[in-house]
């Protein structure tokens, strides 16, 4: 093995990504599985995840994944997934908290509930499954290899925009707070947690902007970088936290957003 590909070794290990029949979660379980790791993909839909599942077990890498049903909307829904988790393993590596949802509506009719509902799944589960998990990733992590926790934030919860999407970008800016706050406290476990805090890429979330080639270069034109994010954009984020070569990063709220993070449109003196 050459010294690339043990830094960044994934081989062997067992995670869980929550949401990854489609977008993100799909592309960051197709690089662990691509890449040696045994993936447990959850969702609503459990046989949308079967179905994936399928399709990344037939790219030819030397990892595995196993599709099923889990809804971490509910507390039930919670303790119903944590059990389904706990009967295929007995230890977690990596805990990729990726189920999210969004509601768009203007201010003046932006709905009561919806707050309570975006929340719930972009935050209270974030919080709720990963303690139910602690004991399949402490028995996981060791000082040479902690186990990994990411959180999927926004580019939305860096920056002060909503687009009408008022609970969503609150939520990620909370689940940013919330992946400084456990970075801390599980330091001790030797669990790491960080979060992805990505900008456009084609999901089904964004899909009413980004399902066509002209909409994602529209969208693109508004990047610093002049481009929505690709599937290996993730891919190489995901297999650096998860690997040897991120064990000693916590608490990092990761931009992977060609450059919107640090885009403005103040001037001072410049034309």
């Amino acid at each position: 093995m050459s010294y690339v590909d043990e830094l960044f070794s994934v081989a062997g290990k067992t995670a869980l990504v929550t949401g990854a029949a489609t977008g993100i979660g799909r592309m960051a379980a197709t690089a662990l599985v691509r890449a040696g790791a045994t993936v447990l993909i959850a969702s609503r839909k459990g046989e949308d995840c079967t179905r994936v599942a399928g399709e990344l077990n037939g790219l030819g890498g030397s990892g595995r994944a196993e599709g099923f049903a889990g809804d971490v909307s509910s507390e039930a829904g919670i303790a119903a997934l944590v059990a389904e988790v706990k009967a295929r393993t007995e230890r977690l590596n990596i805990l990729i908290n990726n189920a999210g949802i969004s509601w768009g509506a203007p201010l003046e009719s932006f709905p009561y509930h919806a707050w309570a509902k975006v929340f719930g799944v972009n935050v209270t589960a974030v919080f709720h499954l990963t303690r139910e998990l602690l004991p399949l990733l402490d028995a996981a992590a060791s000082d040479a290899d902690p186990a990994r926790v990411i959180n999927l934030g926004s580019v939305m919860g860096t920056q002060p925009l909503a687009d009408d999407a008022y609970s969503y970008s609150a939520s990620k800016a909370a689940v940013h707070h919330l992946t400084r706050i456990l970075a801390i406290e599980f330091a001790a476990r030797r669990i790491t947690v960080n979060a992805f805090a990505p900008g456009p890429f084609q999901s089904r979330m964004t899909a009413f902007a980004t399902a066509t080639e002209q909409q994602a270069r529209h969208v693109g034109d508004h990047v610093p970088l002049r481009r929505i994010g690709a599937p290996d954009d993730i891919a190489g984020a995901t297999l650096y936290l998860c690997s040897r070569a991120g064990s000693y990063i916590t608490g990092a709220i990761l931009p992977i957003d060609g450059g919107q993070s640090v885009q403005h449109g103040l001037t001072l003196f410049k034309e």
